[in-house]
């Protein structure tokens, strides 16, 4: 085996952000993600302060939403809620780009609407990861926004929301791989569902991946170390 268990567990952020999960299940799955020691829990922002406070102390990440999960609210609401969320106790945000804006062909706009969530977020000391939803775009878009967020400074670019109509591709990730510069992540959400296409994205150089059966991926990792 080319991988330990902690290297497997912090690719995961663990994702709770079907709107139908209750306050119960969304305790219990910040707990799953401090037992399995994930990269971070990613929740829904109105359970975020209590989020961080349960992973308070540990090596997982409270992150949250921007933007979520069309990308079209305006570039002062998607800042609000960024700032909301930092004071909460964010370490890591997944904002969403402004898809019609994308599909417009108006960069501008787009440029300063990415900017501005992870200008105010590095300025806090936090990460920003910026989300294409590449199910509803061209390669030459996919290209433009690895390079404006090559040139912003964000921490990671992510395929999808894992709620528009597709998700994570091999062919996504080797390009966007291929034009984001190295300094640059790359999430894959969407359709990572077992330890198999786990470590196949990480092959690619997928750094994290958003994922729901963290439980069934992690057990089959431990399993396969022999732990």
């Amino acid at each position: 085996m080319d991988y330990t268990y902690n290297e497997i567990a912090k690719m995961i952020d663990h994702s709770l952000l079907n709107p139908a999960l209750t306050d119960k299940e969304l305790e219990q799955g910040c707990r799953l993600g401090l037992e399995y020691e994930c990269g971070s829990v990613c929740i829904m922002p109105y359970y975020l302060d209590r989020c961080a406070e349960i992973l308070r102390g540990s090596a997982v990440k409270a992150s949250t939403t921007i933007g979520f999960p069309h990308g079209g609210h305006t570039t002062a609401i998607k800042a609000a809620e960024a700032r909301r969320a930092l004071d909460d106790g964010a370490e890591e945000l997944d904002m969403v780009v402004n898809i019609s804006k994308v599909l417009s062909g108006d960069w501008e706009y787009v440029q300063r609407d990415i900017h501005a969530v992870i200008e105010l977020t590095h300025a806090r000391g936090q990460k920003v990861k910026v989300i294409f939803e590449n199910c509803y775009l061209k390669d030459d878009q996919k290209i433009r926004l690895c390079e404006i967020c090559g040139e912003l400074g964000a921490d990671w670019v992510k395929t999808s929301t894992g709620y528009g109509p597709g998700g994570a591709t091999i062919e996504d990730l080797k390009l966007m791989r291929a034009y984001s510069p190295p300094r640059v992540q790359v999430k894959a959400a969407g359709g990572i569902r077992d330890l198999d296409r786990l470590l196949e994205v990480r092959a690619l150089g997928v750094t994290r991946v958003g994922a729901s059966r963290t439980a069934e991926i992690l057990n089959e990792c431990r399993r396969r170390l022999g732990k």
